[in-house]
Formats: C-alpha cells, sequence, structure tokens
C-alpha cells in the first residue's frame, strides 16, 4: 500500500471528494440524458450508487475520512423538469441533502451543470442559442442561488466548461452527438460566458466560487507542422479561452470576433481544474503521453507527474490567483494502483505548496463508483465501493486529512 509521509498543510486546507447527480442518483426523468439511454446511445443508469437514498450513509463515512468538504450537482432537470415549473419535492430533496452533509461535518459545494440538461433546454437548442443562457439559464441560477444559497458551502457552477463542447458537439458521442466545428465554436463561447456570468451571480451568496477547468497539458512527438499547429490550437481552446476571459474580460474562441465582457474579469475566486492526463501529438494527431505507460481503463496514459506541470503552468500564467485542485483521480480495479497514484498526486501537490503555488484545496474523483457515462458501471474511480465498504486506497487520504485537522 502506498503511502506519504507526514507533514504539514496550509490552516483551512479543503480537503474533499467530487461527484454529479446524474453519474450518483441516475439520469432525470426529464433530462436529455435520459433519452440518448433510452435511444441506446448510453448505458442504463437506473440510480447510479443510489446515493439520493444513502447521502447520510455516504456523508458519514466521509466524515470518519477526515474529508470534510464534497462537491454535488443539483440537477437541473430535476428542479426544472418543464419550462417555469420548479419540483418542491426534488427542491425539499436536495435541501435535505445539504443541509445533511453539514450537519454531519461535510461542507457541501454546489455544480450548476455536470454534463446533463433538461429535456425541454436541449430540445430548444441547448447553449447553441444565446438566448438559452441568457434567458433560462440566467434564470436558472437566479432560482439556485436564491433556493439554495444558505445551504451551499462553496460553488462549482459548470464542471469541465471546456470539455462539454468537445463531448457533445464534436462527435464524442455524447447528448446531443453532434459533429460540427462552428457549433463547437458557438458553444464554447455560451459555455464561457454560461460559466462566468453564473459566478459572478453566485459570489453575491458570499461562499467561494471556483472554476473547473478540464486541464492538460500536450507534448508534440515529431517535427511535423501538423503537430505543433494542434498544439497551439489546443492551447487556444483548452487553456487561454478561460483563462484569457478570467484574467482580461476578453473571449476568444478560434478566428471569431473576441467577445468584450470586463464585468466578468475576475468573476472567480479560485481556479480550479481537474486533471487526468497529458497528451502527446503526432501526425497532427492526439496520442498518448508519456509513450510506453499504462493505460487506463478509460484509455489514457497513467501519469501523475502531468498535475506538477498543470500547476506549474497555471501558476506561471496566473501568479497572484489562488488555485484548486477540483478534480484528481483514477479508474481502475486495481486499489493498488489507486492508491499510488494518489499518494504520487498528493506529494505533488504538497511540493507544490512549499514552492509557492498558492493551492487551496484537494479534491479527489470519486467518493463511491458511480456510472461512468458512455463506460456504464464498469470504471471504478471511489474510494468507497457501491456497496458502501471503504477501500485501503482511502487511508492515503485519510493519513493527511486527519493530520491536518489535528493540527
Amino acid at each position: 500500500m502506498a503511502s506519504t509521509p507526514h507533514r504539514s498543510w496550509p490552516g483551512g486546507f479543503i480537503w474533499g471528494t467530487g461527484a454529479s447527480s446524474t453519474q450518483c442518483e441516475g439520469a432525470a426523468p426529464a433530462s436529455d440524458w435520459i433519452e440518448w439511454e433510452r435511444a441506446g446511445k448510453a448505458p442504463i443508469s437506473g440510480i447510479g450508487n443510489g446515493f439520493a437514498d444513502k447521502y447520510q450513509e455516504d456523508f458519514s463515512l466521509l466524515a470518519l475520512l477526515g474529508l470534510t468538504h464534497h462537491r454535488l450537482s443539483i440537477e437541473w432537470a430535476r428542479i426544472e423538469p418543464e419550462p417555469g415549473v420548479h419540483d418542491q419535492t426534488a427542491i425539499n430533496h436536495y435541501r435535505s441533502l445539504l443541509q445533511t452533509a453539514r450537519d454531519l461535518g461535510i461542507h457541501p459545494w454546489v455544480c450548476l451543470h455536470h454534463f446533463t440538461l433538461p429535456k425541454w433546454f436541449a430540445t430548444a437548442g441547448g447553449f447553441l442559442i444565446e438566448e438559452n443562457r441568457t434567458k433560462y439559464w440566467a434564470r436558472h441560477v437566479d432560482f439556485i442561488a436564491d433556493t439554495f444559497g444558505d445551504l451551499a458551502a462553496g460553488w462549482q457552477p459548470v464542471n469541465e466548461t471546456n470539455y462539454y463542447p468537445t463531448a457533445a458537439y464534436l462527435g464524442r458521442g455524447w447528448s446531443p452527438g453532434h459533429n460540427d466545428l462552428e457549433e463547437w465554436r458557438t458553444v464554447t463561447e455560451q459555455m464561457h460566458l454560461a460559466t462566468a456570468e453564473a459566478a459572478v451571480k453566485l459570489k453575491q451568496t458570499g461562499a467561494p466560487v471556483s472554476s473547473v477547468f478540464g486541464l492538460s497539458t500536450v507534448h508534440v512527438l515529431d517535427d511535423e507542422p501538423a503537430s505543433h499547429d494542434f498544439a497551439a490550437r489546443f492551447y487556444a481552446s483548452n487553456w487561454n479561452a478561460g483563462l484569457e476571459l478570467f484574467r482580461t474580460g476578453v473571449l476568444q474562441v478560434a478566428d471569431r470576433t473576441p467577445i468584450i465582457r470586463p464585468d466578468l474579469a475576475g468573476s472567480f475566486d479560485m481556479i480550479g481544474f481537474s486533471y487526468y492526463c497529458a497528451f502527446g501529438v503526432r501526425d497532427g494527431h492526439l496520442d498518448q503521453y508519456p509513450e510506453g505507460s499504462t493505460i487506463s481503463p478509460l484509455g489514457y496514459a497513467i501519469w501523475p507527474d502531468g498535475l506538477r506541470l498543470v500547476l506549474d503552468r497555471l501558476h506561471a500564467e496566473l501568479p497572484n490567483t489562488d488555485l484548486l485542485i477540483a478534480e484528481y483521480g483514477i479508474g481502475t480495479d486495481d486499489d493498488d494502483v489507486r492508491a499510488t497514484y494518489l499518494a504520487a498526486g498528493l506529494n505533488i501537490t504538497h511540493d507544490a505548496i512549499s514552492r509557492g503555488i498558492p493551492i487551496k484545496g484537494f479534491f479527489h474523483w470519486t467518493a463511491v463508483d458511480n456510472y461512468e457515462w458512455l463506460h456504464g458501471f464498469d470504471v471504478k474511480f471511489g474510494i468507497i465501493d457501491v456497496d458502501r465498504n471503504v477501500r485501503p486506497s482511502a487511508s492515503v487520504l485519510k493519513f493527511e486529512a486527519l493530520s491536518n485537522l489535528e493540527k
């Protein structure tokens, strides 16, 4: 079993886990994802991992591990199954869930969009249509802030803002299943604006707000001009767009006319991100990196050292901005691999802090094994299994978190 040396972490360091409603509660009956499942384009999610009924048990387990923060999503399709119609039963469920977390010593962070949408919003064009963002999404953000702001300890308004457009509009097999570069550009613009606008609104509740960008470094593996061009485009779309909007209030997507929104500069309290892998580029196409590495069940190279590269690059670009590791984890059936990977990530994080990088917390993905989208229930990310057995790898986090609490 991998372990980390006893060491000190900054006071108030956030020790958490992350999850989403669809993955742990199953697809909402009024969502676009359940339609995707029924069409045979994704495995059936059912009730997810049963979190809707077992959240008290789950929060208790996390508290015993010394993990005091948990990010969850409030599913829009459950709250507003029809436009302008709010489901009081769903509202009561989520309020009970958030209150239970707080009662058990868990600070709940709330996400408003984790890849899935109400069917009515998706049918209306989703984030392809600007008015859907400015009218329906803005109204939803206001409702969530007003209805749950007293219970949310933090906000991560949109999960992997820069990944959703790729998954849904560049042929990756996610609802609505489009493959159109211009649509991708439009949705990329709209998602960055939607995220930053939500952050500005949610800040008014007094709770901290973090982004969740899906970040990777990319490494050119040959001398082909196409590979260098690809790497430049990768950083422009996956890094520069969201970070430049945060830094200057200017959103530039590909060669489109820049969108000037000075009101959105500094919209987040922290720049949070998920890290899962690095990428290589060969012959102008993505490849695995490092070459020869062990490949995870999701098809990418297992390489915790990439976390250091992401942290260093972010700090260089935003030297005066607090950072948050909003997702770090690995899908594997081998818990020793998970423990080793987790220990390596914590070592990298601690070293970065010692070098002066202001990292405010570490969220492990995930707490309990759940539904992994197009992979169904076959990929295990949890430090706890679906029967609520705590895996040995959880001790890596527990050791650090409890040591931090004892200071």
